[in-house]
């Protein structure tokens, strides 16, 4: 098991990867049992090679994608910590050393690497981006009730237990939401770091798509609020079933029966019962998922202890 394994995932990265590698190999000289690795994700240009070539240990993943990069990283490689950082050389790597004392000392499970509370609005140069960032945010933390400042970053630490018990799902960017989120949600320890950032060098590419890879996020984020809170989420759509069935009762029945005696409004009645009963329908739905969710969370813990007992 190595004592610290460095992560970074790389795409069509060859114009940083070089230095990224050379930089992160000089503030980990003194952690004895430290590995840098470089995932290459299909790149057509020579990232694989100048990696290799500045000391990295490099492997590859074919599946296309930064979610199953990390899948297999997750999967093959065993340390006692991790820290993954991005090959754009956006991130400065002298945050690594208290990153990982975090981790090793402290027992913290995921450190955050921060960059929205220094200097991330004013380096990067996609206005459309920041607005994402804090929306992103302010969703998140709204939604389930955490209090981390960067949801997307990729620069961040994580614990044994926590990479070996992080069910990989989302393919592609979105995986950083889908981290956070599972970190808080299974009360695993996080804390912020904030860290510097500054914007890709001259000619150097973003791999993002504002506007796709945002609504995936979007999306992500909704699936995961109603796995993780599924009573929360099905009382809503319970609730509006409801309403609107009466409303629909009360102005199309109701009200015309009082005054003639009669019913005169079938169809209305008959669309306000399927109302009713779809509200009553997805009340018990969200009440039997919540049930299971609960068996889950149970079942991780168990789970944990098993993780810690392979660690030790």
């Amino acid at each position: 098991m190595d004592k610290l394994a460095i992560l970074i995932p790389a795409y069509n990265e060859e114009q940083t990867i070089e230095k990224v590698v050379g930089d992160v190999k000089a503030v980990i000289n003194d952690i004895e049992g430290s590995v840098i690795y470089v995932y290459d994700n299909n790149s057509k240009d020579e990232t694989a090679n100048f990696a290799k070539k500045a000391g990295a240990v490099v492997r590859h993943e074919y599946a296309q994608g930064k979610g199953a990069v990390i899948r297999r990283m997750f999967r093959e490689i065993d340390a006692e910590a991790y820290i993954m950082i991005d090959a754009d050389d956006t991130y400065p790597v002298e945050a690594i050393p208290e990153m990982y004392q975090k981790v090793v000392e402290r027992n913290v499970d995921m450190v955050v690497g921060d960059r929205l509370s220094s200097t991330y609005f004013e380096e990067n140069k996609r206005p459309f981006h920041n607005v994402g960032n804090s929306l992103v945010k302010g969703l998140i933390n709204s939604l389930f009730k955490t209090s981390i400042s960067d949801i997307l970053t990729g620069y961040r630490a994580f614990s044994y237990r926590f990479v070996k018990t992080f069910p990989v799902l989302s393919k592609g960017f979105e995986i950083e939401t889908e981290m956070s989120i599972h970190a808080t949600e299974y009360g695993m320890l996080v804390e912020n770091q904030v860290i510097e950032y500054r914007d890709r060098p001259e000619g150097s590419e973003s791999k993002l798509n504002t506007y796709g890879d945002g609504l995936r996020v979007i999306k992500t984020v909704i699936n995961l609020y109603r796995g993780y809170h599924p009573f929360a989420f099905y009382s809503i759509f319970s609730l509006i079933f409801f309403l609107i069935s009466m409303v629909l009762f009360v102005w199309r029945v109701l009200v015309p029966y009082s005054e003639t005696q009669t019913v005169a409004n079938f169809p209305s009645l008959i669309v306000s019962m399927i109302l009713l009963v779809l509200s009553f329908i997805t009340f018990f739905s969200g009440s039997i998922l919540d049930s299971i969710q609960t068996s889950n969370r149970r079942n991780f813990e168990l789970n944990l202890i098993n993780t810690e007992n392979k660690n030790d």
